[in-house]
This record gives structure tokens, C-alpha cells and sequence, in this order.
């Protein structure tokens, strides 16, 4: 196996762990040095280990936890397109902080689990290297997605009267694409053909963008499933974040769920908060299952989005998963064998993944609550002598 690991470790307080974090939390940090973590993820139960020792590199090589947890079935079909995703690629290597992953080492990754799946009373020949996380201590932030059925319709009326776009062909005199703003607010996109539907509820349209894609349900009955189809290029700004450092919610009470309460309650200020975010995602028609940014069907519960600079699109991780009551509170943590099949982009640096829960009104409430800490591993073969 070609992978290459330089092992350094520190326990000294300095702040190599700054590197990967995002533009907002570096202000963040700016302000108040002694913090380690984004200011919105600072709330009580949060699931952090403050104990752990802190490194100064992107992985800490580790012995593979005993014991992997046991997948469902639909892991295995997950796995197989994971195969699939690999098979199309051209021999590569990934440079990941201190450590050098090659193709053929994801490769053999994925067959290491298969074997075992075959045969669970062997032990696969793995090892675990921790992402350093958030605050360079192992912390990874949690949140989970999902694939919302939407009602619409084929043509506008009074009621279901915001568009879902196709991704234009035509740029601004700039070069670039309209903003949120421009589209939602200013009608940028009028007149170009690019609507797929018609919604009833602009929150739903941006929720439906947060998630990359989901089900439209047309009058008729007819589903359709609309997935990722692009872009315009503006940077992603969190509305969590936005509302929280408004004071507009409290940093403990952020969920998918309160955000969009405080936009039922706030309809004179919806223009004014969701163009903060000037992101805006256009979506795609002809696929059957929800796709990632691999380009094979999601997992769910088992898919998980990351950023591909630091998790290789591809990666089998193992992670210890935040498990909430239903009132999404904390109550532990759990493995879970995870599948690095998409991107998103909220998702930068070491210290946040997004995971996969599925399509529909469940999915859409775990999703909703994940906001906690847990850890991740990379799982790669085991280095011969």
C-alpha cells in the first residue's frame, strides 16, 4: 500500500489548528483567542470532548477501535457503489495534511470490508486515523440532511408561485450568476425557461437548496426527484449562524426547525435574512434516487458529506455519531460506519461532515436536530512491515 503518514503530535497550546477552519470562524477565533470552536457550536451538551489531547496535524494515526459495528444490508449495495465511484477514476494520490492516500488504497479499503462482511468473525485489516476536527482536539462536528417531498405544480398560481430553476446558460455582463437576492427577490432569471416547478413557500425552496435535492410531488400525484444540478458561485453563508450572531436565537436552540419557526414568525424580514445567504443551487431532472457528489445513489444512514480536501470523495470512515432523544437532546454516542459519497457547500475543513438520514418527514427531523460533536477516522489497509 502506497499510503505515506508523518506523525507529529503537540501538546502544546498553540493554533496550528486554525488551518481548514472557515472564513467566519476565523473571526470568530480572531476575537476571542481562547476559543476553540465556532462560536454557534459553543452551546451546553454539545457533545464535545474537551479532554482530548490536542495534535498539530490534520491526522493522528490510531489502532483500529475492536469491535466494528455490524451494517445493514443496505451497506453493502452503499459499499458496492462506492466500488463503482473508485473503478472510474485514474490512478491518483491525495495529499491530506501528514498524510499521503493513494486510489488503490481506498480501493483496498473498500475490499477489506467486503471481505469482512463475508465473514464477520475475521477482523479487517484496517487502520483508524482521526481527523483532527474543529479544534484540533478530534471534535467533528455533526449535522445531518436529508431529501424533503415538496408539493408543486406544474404552472404558477397565486399560491405555488416560487420557481425551482434549472442552471442558466446566460452570466451576468460580470461573468458571474445573479445572487439569492437577484433571483428570488429582483426576478433575475424571468424569462429564460429555467422553471422546473412551482412551490408554495420560499423557505421551502431555500431548505430544498440547504439539501442538495428531493422529491417534488406534482397535482397529479406524479413524483419526481430533483437533484444537484450546479451552482451560481457565491459563497455559502449559514443562516444558523446569521440568526444567531443577531440574537435572534440562541446558539443552544439552532435547528433546522427553529429557523424556519422564526421565519413563519418574521415573513417581513424573509428577504432580508435568507439574502444574507447569497448561495443558490439549481437542480437537475432524470434520476430516479438521490445522487452525490460521487455520482451514485446516496446511503442512507450510511452516506455522509465532506469536503473532499481532506476526506477523499470514496473514504470509508468509521465515526462515533451523536444519538439524540426526541427532543434533541444528547444523550451519547455511537459507531457507525460511514460513506464519503457527497459535498456540500457548508461542508469545509476538518471539522464538520454532513450525514446522510434519508428522504421524507423522518429524515427531515433527525436531520434537523444533528448539530453535535463526534469523531472521525479514515479507515485505510493496515501498512505492511
Amino acid at each position: 500500500m502506497t499510503h505515506r503518514f508523518s506523525p507529529s503530535f503537540s501538546l502544546l497550546n498553540s493554533r496550528p489548528w486554525l488551518h481548514g477552519l472557515s472564513l467566519a470562524a476565523l473571526l470568530v477565533l480572531s476575537a476571542c483567542s481562547q476559543r476553540e470552536i465556532d462560536a454557534s457550536n459553543d452551546f451546553e451538551n454539545n457533545g464535545r470532548d474537551t479532554q482530548a489531547l490536542k495534535r498539530d496535524t490534520l491526522y493522528l494515526k490510531e489502532s483500529l477501535p475492536p469491535g466494528l459495528p455490524v451494517p445493514d444490508e443496505v451497506f453493502k449495495d452503499g459499499l458496492a457503489q462506492q466500488v463503482k465511484y473508485l473503478n472510474k477514476l485514474s490512478e491518483r494520490e491525495y495529499q491530506l495534511g501528514n498524510l499521503t492516500v493513494s486510489l488503490e488504497d481506498l480501493l483496498a479499503s473498500t475490499q477489506a470490508l467486503q471481505d469482512w462482511l463475508d465473514n464477520p468473525a475475521t477482523q479487517p485489516n484496517l487502520t483508524a486515523y482521526q481527523l483532527a476536527g474543529q479544534d484540533q482536539r478530534g471534535n467533528v462536528q455533526i449535522t445531518g440532511y436529508y431529501v424533503p417531498v415538496l408539493s408543486v405544480r406544474h404552472q404558477a398560481d397565486e399560491t405555488f408561485k416560487y420557481p425551482l430553476y434549472r442552471k442558466p446558460s446566460q452570466r451576468k455582463p460580470d461573468g458571474t450568476f445573479p445572487s439569492r437576492e437577484e433571483i428570488d427577490f429582483e426576478g433575475a432569471l424571468d424569462g429564460q425557461e429555467l422553471e422546473i416547478a412551482y412551490t408554495a413557500d420560499l423557505v421551502d425552496n431555500f431548505f430544498l437548496h440547504v439539501q442538495g435535492s428531493g422529491v417534488v410531488e406534482y397535482e397529479n400525484g406524479e413524483q419526481q426527484l430533483l437533484s444537484w444540478g450546479g451552482v451560481n458561485g457565491h459563497a455559502y453563508r449559514s443562516l444558523g449562524k446569521e440568526l444567531i450572531e443577531r440574537g435572534e436565537i440562541a446558539r443552544e436552540d439552532i435547528s433546522a426547525q427553529s429557523i424556519r419557526q422564526w421565519l413563519a414568525d418574521h415573513p417581513e424580514r424573509n428577504r432580508e435574512i435568507l439574502s444574507t445567504n447569497p448561495s443558490y443551487l439549481f437542480f437537475s431532472e432524470g434520476l430516479t434516487r438521490p445522487v452525490g457528489a460521487a455520482n451514485v445513489p446516496l446511503t442512507p444512514l450510511y452516506s455522509a458529506a465532506v469536503d473532499p480536501s481532506v476526506i477523499p470523495l470514496g473514504s470509508v470512515l468509521l465515526a462515533q455519531v451523536p444519538k439524540l432523544d426526541l427532543q434533541g437532546q444528547l444523550i451519547g454516542h455511537s459507531f457507525q460506519l460511514l460513506l464519503a459519497q457527497d459535498k456540500g457547500g457548508a461542508i469545509k475543513g476538518a471539522g464538520h461532515i454532513d450525514w446522510y438520514q434519508g428522504v421524507g418527514a423522518d429524515a427531515h427531523f433527525h436531520a434537523g436536530q444533528l448539530k453535535h460533536f463526534g469523531k472521525v477516522w479514515l479507515l485505510l489497509p493496515r501498512e505492511t512491515p
